[in-house]
């Protein structure tokens, strides 16, 4: 058995309901978020600091944080940015842990924030180095590290080299995305591997989505590359809104039950965790849960 801890980032807030036609107020998103802090998740993506004529069920970035910023217990409260002005609200608001987003295709870029791969980069690099400059943690996101919808395939030397350029600029983590589900096992232990051979593995974090029911076999092929931090969302929630074909993203649930019974430390509470899965259901009126809630919920 493995006694190894594995740190799990909840995204739930942010990237579960971006884009959901259901759009839930600040108020019932803060209550979501404080479910999920007693469910001892260590880290959350709350809000993501954007136009809310570009993404409607964002809006309220700012209350969110300033409900948490003597909430939290102890769950490391992360906020993506997309572009400085983004970061600037987000610092203003007290924001401690800075996400930016840079994709490694030059059309997702452009449909994503309007500008292109270089200038994307750049613009990512400018942001994680004011935060620094203000003393924030960063987060760094490669997303479509395996394939875009538009351009197919990604060479993962473009992502390296995309990764060495966040790192350079100062950013404390990367995250390798595969934003539309399209990666699988041998792809996933693959570059991977890439990457803990040329960075540290413990910067590096996963965030799969289950479009093609691979997210716990990338998982663990992430595993067995020495990779201990991965996104996860509740219910399973999820899908890029400037990204065709990316359905949901990997259940939370089942990413903390599948730990767990490998032997994985994690410390999320699994029954509190499945009461906040439940809250979310009611809230957005629509069945929510990952593959393992139904056996979850005769546990209760």
């Amino acid at each position: 058995m493995n006694s190894e801890y594995v740190y799990i980032n909840e995204v739930g807030p942010r990237d579960g309901l971006q884009n959901q036609k259901t759009i839930l107020s600040s108020e019932i998103r803060l209550n979501l978020i404080n479910h999920l802090i007693e469910a001892r998740l260590p880290g959350m993506e709350v809000a993501s600091f954007v136009s809310p004529k570009a993404v409607p069920a964002m809006e309220g970035a700012r209350e969110i944080i300033q409900g948490l910023i003597d909430n939290a217990k102890g769950c490391e409260i992360s906020v993506l940015v997309p572009n400085m002005k983004g970061f600037e609200m987000a610092a203003e608001s007290g924001a401690e842990i800075i996400t930016v987003v840079p994709s490694a295709t030059e059309t997702m870029n452009q449909k994503n924030i309007n500008m292109g791969l270089e200038e994307t980069v750049k613009s990512s690099c400018n942001i994680i180095k004011s935060a620094k400059s203000s003393n924030l943690r960063t987060r760094a996101y490669v997303s479509v590290a395996w394939e875009c919808p538009y351009e197919g395939k990604v060479e993962s030397s473009t992502v390296l080299k995309i990764a060495n350029q966040l790192l350079s600029a100062g950013a404390d983590e990367i995250i390798l995305a595969d934003t539309i589900g399209a990666a699988n096992p041998s792809s996933v232990g693959l570059l991977f591997k890439q990457c803990v051979d040329e960075f540290d593995h413990k910067i590096l974090s996963g965030h799969f989505h289950d479009t093609r029911a691979m997210a716990l076999a990338n998982v663990c092929a992430a595993l067995s590359e020495g990779i201990r931090k991965f996104d996860s969302c509740i219910g399973g929630l999820g899908g890029c809104p400037f990204a065709p074909g990316a359905a949901g993203n990997l259940a939370t649930e089942d990413l903390a039950n599948m730990l767990s019974q490998m032997g994985f430390k994690t410390d999320v509470d699994l029954q509190k965790l499945s009461d906040a899965v439940d809250y979310c259901s009611d809230q957005l009126k629509a069945p929510l849960g990952g593959r393992m809630s139904a056996w979850l919920s005769k546990q209760k």
